[in-house]
């Protein structure tokens, strides 16, 4: 079945191995073929992965993207172990991460990846607000 992909004005898109960027104007097409493709949105770089969770999110996207998944795949595990013993409150969003890759269906496993990435998110915020004011240097 054919997939219609509209993109805003100079969105980024994967398709396969390529990168497209649009251009000034939104534009839509069609993918006739069954091929692997990620949105902007849907990517995170290197450098944008500073927490755990986006390192796992990151590692998700190799996954996906992979022509043989085997060794981005331990590295999920690896990095879902040590997730799982930093914050046991992950362990069922990595159950469903992993269950999805056992599946073969690593885009819902990547999905469920971004999922994550945002309760991580939320756990941070909540931290940082239940944290008190540091004290004001006293002269």
């Amino acid at each position: 079945m054919p997939l219609k992909i509209e993109l805003k004005p100079f969105e980024r898109l994967l398709i396969g191995g390529a990168a497209i960027r649009n251009g000034s104007r939104r534009s839509s097409f069609v993918i006739e073929t069954v091929t692997k493709f990620l949105r902007e949105s849907d990517i995170i770089t290197e450098r944008e992965a500073d927490t755990a969770c986006k390192r796992l999110y990151l590692t998700l996207t190799v996954l996906y993207l992979a022509d043989d998944p085997s060794g981005p795949e331990n590295l999920f595990v690896a990095q879902a172990s040590e997730v799982m013993a930093m914050v046991p409150s992950m362990a069922p969003f990595i159950r469903d991460i992993h269950a999805q890759i056992e599946a073969g269906d690593f885009y819902r496993a990547l999905k469920r990846g971004k999922d994550l990435v945002a309760y991580e998110a939320s756990l941070a915020e909540r931290l940082s607000k239940a944290q008190p004011d540091s004290p004001a240097d006293e002269t």
